[in-house]
């Protein structure tokens, strides 16, 4: 299989265009990392590097048969697709999407997607569109026609980065200027003048009045269809959206174009065009959402169409591998739809799913054909991986195939492979499932440390893996796996990444067509970057050797090691022009590149380089860059100058790039912005879409190239190729020969002779064997254990009385045929499980968390390094009294669940246990349930330079799972305590604030309180009327609002200051309330003074109250009377002591204090003024409150006797149960479940 990933430098493109481009969009540039060749690589985990899918541009041209050219003035676009060719997937080219590419005006800004294989079909990457992130909505939707192949799904490019396009330019020594700097003669590339000389037959058609028109969709068929089709559209920057539209239809391989526009609607404007990818007579158009949201359907090949009304946007399509009328939609509000009437009508499936991150089913894997994978998020916040069928997703058909959340945009359906990435604190973990098996962790050496991974290719039985260490920023490593995809070892260190247009980053990775196990790959080693070539998946390497000779027959002098050919292996945006290295399946052991010869790899001085024996040899065929094309399934080879500057002249060559014939194709130099080639196995036509000046109509110049072969092949045309590496004729374990045209005859193929005549099967010799997981190369070339590695280790699983195959080191290379010989050395050993006690337990929780909801299902694991898991006892404790014992092992491998009945932090202890011995280990768990409410509960006023207790009351009550942070006073910084109560002195006088936040699970609560500190103060204890009762919603704000109609009517009686009295109203019911009568701020020093005029005004206030004074109107009608509650607070003890001549009055105080006290003892929840906001530490000394007249017969009690905080919670939960406020985690007054009061 070929594939790309993501995009490269376009070769065509001029810097000074470029440039300006990116003035324009530097902000949207995205970060991507990509490589030439590679099977639909995706991205895992996202961080400044992404992904994508690329495929071979030479492949292009005769298995894509649509593109998408976009002219643009000011940016660019990518909506991007992609097929396959039948002979790379197996598939038939008329089973492939046609999808489109971006070609733009003014810089070349051309852009598309290439060839995947068919695995790639059904899992979102190729024949669907995806949203640019980050850009505007507008922008999006006029974008959205084809996969944003920058990022496998996840990300498109948005525009070019100014430092990319400068790096990229000169890397490219000079060769991306403007066009407006080059002066084309007329004369330029005329060729020879033989009258011998094969012409080519050709036609031009211009888009007559679209010259305004700077975005185009082109779709051509191909196999045996005459049918092209051209979308334009004027698309408007400053509105971000499009406003014209002109839909061309050519049934004639492109001689002559039909304006469509009556048969859709003249007013209709249109955005994007989908044809299916496995009946390319159906079309699916979509109309500009900023006009109307309707899909324009047609099943003759745009002939006619039908159009239907949709309610939502579609931002990008997902055709099923299949099924011709199944479609997946994407909608611009993060919903996923389906439709199996091919786009008539859509069934909402699932909502807020992640872009592009939804996959068809995988035949042969999944059981239903329209079962859909999917990433989802949860209503907290939170990613999941679902799975359901496209038409009955409801939430009881719904399965979650991987248990616990997942990482955003790392869910990867591939081939025989699942890959996700699970979130963790500092580390990467991933996960696979292969062949829909349960998710096993893979495995990476230990130390490897990735901060980045991404999947290149699943497609040959293995995963090949990109990984970014920790130590690495511009280079990655390449891993490969064993067949089920979790045991990686490494095969190659610091591969290069090269910095592409708009900021992205390509991994300089090539996958050879038609030749397995072959990889090309540009590695940094000590500051210089050299090309490198392995034929047995990376396993062995080596240098390129240079061509003997240049282009004037003059000897190269280029001795390895110290000099070699390096090549660049970047493909282009534009898949229609083919990059710097070009393969092509139907051709093997053809590679053609652009290069140089050298120490190390250069962008100066380069030249085009081919080689016809799998790498073996090179030639040098042009000094300048070329784009490369096989002709007549790869019979030929065209060569068409760098599109920078124009060109009328293309170059043919039928002997491997030996010998070149020029051709003209047009009579007027043309820039050409892409090229199809082969469009179907019955025809040999090529078309050139290009325009003559800046500002001049599309051309489209139809080449039929068949005038140019003087026959058909015979079988004597064709010869046998021994494929080999270095005269080694054992490749991949077989020896391969091939039959492929002879050099030089010029007769047209018709079809795919390319072809393995036969393949012996050679003896295994050590280059068939790599090192094994755990284990690494050496120096002399064996295989040795990492250190981190214990080659002694036998998995758990291994039991007494079984076998085990017990690794030598080595595995033989993935696909590898070889037979016999070192064999059954390097292959693991069968023996029997040894005895072990157990060792490395470890035990953790399903989703990897320590903290737990209360009442939820806690799923334990536990792990065994080492041991025999049939005969070793578990036991788990789960710390609140209750434990579990298993026989065996293999019982816990579902998970242990249990439930928690209450709030707290649990030691659960699990412990392995066997005869030879035993190994225990221990987890803290965090059982919350969330707060519902918090009060603070402080006294209104308290005494200078006194300590005074704070307290937190907690709905429900948590027992050592919140936190507390208390800002006290005017301290910047909080306390933090464990315990919701504080003691704090007040140093000064004044209003003082109080803050106290609780923190249990993922709640915060805040209470705030602000208390007046003062030297001395006088209060007295409030009732009133019945009728107040009725009224009370008990809750803060209606206390501080009756408290200040309170405060005004005492105010009326007296001529006491407003800012010297508070009025705090207590919760609860009866209604109680607390009048402070507070000195003057001034007045401390005069202390005995301000505390007789506090006792005459509170004599005064008590006679109001006494006369039924004091009342105020709550509403119209109802009036409500402040009464003194007869006991009131009064002095403990007397600052200035004045002796009563009284004994008599004295006992009688003391009588009346015991029974008082006796009182509130015993009904202390039924006085309603009792309710107080104030605490004293009982061992403190009892604290003075001002002096009380000596006619005053109130008798007087300490603050001590006063209801504690525990108990003012048991009221206030009376309260809010008698309101029907019920426990936060249960529906009844069960409260202990959740508190401990």
């Amino acid at each position: 299989m070929e594939t790309w990933a993501g995009f490269c430098p376009g070769l065509h493109l001029s810097l000074s265009i470029w440039l300006m481009i990116a003035a324009h969009t530097l902000q949207n540039t995205k970060a991507e990392i990509t490589c030439a060749s590679c099977p639909s690589p995706v991205q895992l985990h996202l961080e400044n590097l992404q992904l994508g899918v690329r495929a071979e541009p030479t492949e292009q041209p005769s298995t894509l048969k649509s593109i998408r050219v976009e002219f643009r003035q000011l940016g660019v676009t990518d909506q991007n697709n992609g097929v396959d060719d039948e002979h790379e997937t197996g598939v038939p080219v008329e089973d492939v999407p046609q999808l489109p590419l971006d070609i733009s005006l003014d810089g070349v800004s051309a852009k598309g997607d290439a060839p995947g294989s068919d695995e790639e079909y059904h899992q979102g990457s190729d024949n669907a569109g995806h949203p640019e992130q980050g850009e505007d909505a507008a922008l999006r939707r006029a974008r959205r026609s084809g996969p944003e192949f920058a990022e496998f799904g996840v990300n498109g490019w948005t525009g070019v980065d100014a430092d990319a396009s400068e790096d990229r330019g000169s890397l490219l020594d000079a060769h991306r200027q403007g066009r407006s700097e080059f002066r084309w003669n007329r004369d330029e590339g005329r060729g020879n003048n033989r009258q011998d000389e094969p012409r080519l037959t050709s036609s031009t058609f211009a888009l007559t009045g679209d010259s305004a028109h700077n975005h185009a969709v082109v779709y051509w068929s191909g196999q045996n269809s005459s049918v092209i089709l051209i979308l334009t559209k004027l698309y408007d920057f400053h509105i971000g959206s499009v406003t014209e539209s002109t839909l061309w239809r050519s049934t004639d391989y492109g001689s002559t174009y039909e304006r469509m526009n009556d048969k859709v609607g003249s007013k209709t404007v249109l955005s994007y065009l989908y044809v299916c990818p496995t009946n390319k007579r159906k079309i699916m158009v979509l109309t500009d959402p900023e006009f109307e949201s309707s899909v324009l359907i047609s099943s003759d090949e745009g002939a006619s169409y039908q159009k239907y009304r949709l309610t939502f946007y579609i931002l990008s399509l997902l055709f099923h591998p299949t099924e011709e009328d199944w479609a997946l939609a994407y909608s611009h509000d993060q919903k996923l739809y389906s439709s199996v009437d091919f786009g008539r009508k859509w069934q909402l499936i699932h909502e807020h799913v992640t872009p592009n991150r939804f996959y068809w089913s995988v035949s042969g894997l999944d059981k239903e054909p329209d079962l859909v994978h999917m990433e989802a998020h949860t209503p907290d916040g939170n990613v999941q991986y679902v799975t359901c069928r496209a038409q009955m997703c409801t939430e009881a058909n719904r399965n979650y195939p991987f248990p616990g959340y997942i990482d955003i945009s790392s869910l990867v359906v591939q081939d025989d492979y699942i890959f996700i990435q699970v979130p963790t604190s500092g580390r990467a973990t991933y996960y696979v499932s292969y062949k829909r098996e349960s998710f096993i962790q893979t495995k990476l050496p230990k130390y490897s440390l990735p901060k980045d991974l991404h999947i290149v290719s699943t497609d040959e039985k293995q995963v090949f893996a990109a990984v970014q260490e920790w130590n690495q920023n511009d280079t990655y490593n390449l891993y490969l796996s064993d067949t089920r995809g979790i045991y990686f070892t490494l095969a190659m260190e610091n591969v290069k990444t090269t910095r592409g247009i708009g900021g992205n980053q390509m991994l300089d990775l090539y996958e050879v067509a038609g030749i397995k196990g072959m990889l090309i790959a540009n590695m940094r080693q000590d500051n210089q970057v050299k090309t490198y070539i392995t034929y047995n998946k990376g396993r062995d390497w080596r240098l390129l050797q240079a061509p003997s000779a240049d282009l004037d027959g003059n000897d190269i002098h280029c001795i390895l090691p110290f000099c070699s050919l390096h090549l660049q292996l970047q493909t282009s945006e534009n898949p229609y022009l083919s990059g710097t290295i070009s393969t092509k399946s139907s051709a093997p052991g053809i590679i053609v590149a652009t290069g140089n010869i050298g120490a190390e790899l250069s962008y100066n001085n380069v030249g085009m380089f081919i080689s016809s024996d799998a790498g073996n040899s090179w030639r040098q065929i042009f000094e300048e860059e070329h784009n490369m094309w096989f002709l007549d399934k790869g019979g030929a080879l065209v060569a068409v100058k760098q599109p920078s500057v124009p060109t009328r002249h293309l170059w043919v060559s039928f002997d491997e790039g030996r010998q070149w014939t020029e051709h003209s194709f047009s009579s007027v130099p043309l820039f050409v912005d892409g090229v199809l080639v082969e469009a179907g196995a019955e025809n040999q036509i090529m078309t050139f879409f290009g325009h003559f000046s800046h500002r001049s109509e599309w051309q489209l110049i139809k080449i039929d190239y068949k005038s140019i072969y003087s026959r058909k092949c015979t079988e004597e045309d064709y010869q046998t190729w021994h494929l080999h590496n270095q005269g080694e004729p054992c490749v991949m374990g077989q020896k391969q020969i091939y039959m492929k045209r002879r050099p030089g005859n010029y007769c047209m193929l018709g079809k795919d002779y390319s072809r393995i005549l036969s393949a012996e099967s050679c003896i295994c010799r050590a280059h068939d064997f790599e090192c094994d997981y755990g284990y690494e190369r050496r120096g002399d070339g064996n295989c040795r254990p990492a250190f981190w590695f214990n080659p002694s280790t036998v998995s758990r699983s291994c039991s007494q009385g079984q076998n085990y195959l017990n690794s030598t080191g080595y595995r033989k290379v993935v696909l590898n045929n070889c037979t016999k010989g070192v064999k059954e050395m390097y292959t693991a050993r069968k023996q029997q499980c040894p005895k072990r006690p157990p060792k490395g337990l470890l035990l953790t929780t399903k989703d990897g968390k320590l903290t737990a909801n209360l009442g939820s299902n806690v799923t334990f694991l536990v792990h065994l390094d080492e041991g025999d898991s049939l005969q070793t006892n578990i036991q788990l404790d789960f710390g609140d009294g209750t434990a579990v014992s298993y026989s065996n092992l293999s019982w816990t491998e579902e998970g242990i669940k249990h439930i928690y009945k209450s709030a707290g932090i649990f030691r659960v202890t699990a412990l392995a246990e066997n005869t030879l011995g035993y190994d225990t280990t221990t987890l803290f768990l965090h059982v919350t349930c969330p707060v519902e409410h918090v009060q603070l509960l402080t006294p209104f006023v308290v005494i200078r330079n006194k300590e005074v207790n704070i307290t937190a009351a907690v709905l429900p009550s948590h027992s050592r799972t919140v936190t507390y942070f208390w800002w006290l006073g005017n301290n910047t910084e909080p306390v933090i305590t464990l315990d919701g109560s504080i003691s704090y002195t007040f140093p000064t006088e004044g209003m003082h604030t109080i803050t106290v936040q609780v923190a249990a699970a993922n709640t915060i609560l805040q209470d705030t309180k602000t208390i007046a500190v003062k030297e001395f103060f006088k209060s007295l204890l409030l009732s009133f009327s019945p009728n107040l009762d009725e009224f009370n919603p008990d809750i803060p704000e209606w206390r501080q609002d009756v408290g200040r109609v309170i405060k005004k009517a005492l105010l009326q009686v007296s001529d006491f200051p407003e800012e010297q009295l508070l009025v705090a109203v207590f919760p609860g019911v009866p209604t109680a309330a607390e009048l402070f009568l507070l000195p003057h701020k001034n007045q401390s020093e005069g202390k005995k003074k301000s505390e007789e005029e506090l006792v005459q005004v509170s004599d005064k206030i008590v006679s109001a109250l006494n006369q039924n004074l004091v009342e105020f109107e709550l509403k119209p009608g109802v009036r409500v009377i402040v009464y003194n509650t007869q006991l009131t607070l009064a002095p403990l003890v007397d600052s200035n002591p004045r002796h009563s001549s009284s004994a008599m009055l004295m006992l009688l105080s003391v009588v009346f204090l015991g029974l008082a006290v006796f009182l509130i003892y015993k009904f202390k929840r039924k006085i309603p003024w009792i309710n107080i906001y104030a605490e004293v530490n009982q061992e403190k000394e009892q604290e003075m409150i001002g002096s009380v007249g000596q006619g005053d017969s109130t008798p007087k009690i300490t603050l001590s006797e006063f209801s504690t905080s525990k108990e003012l919670m048991e009221k206030e939960l009376d309260a809010r149960v008698k309101r029907g406020v019920g426990n936060a985690c249960e529906s009844t007054r069960e409260i202990p479940n959740c508190t401990s009061v």
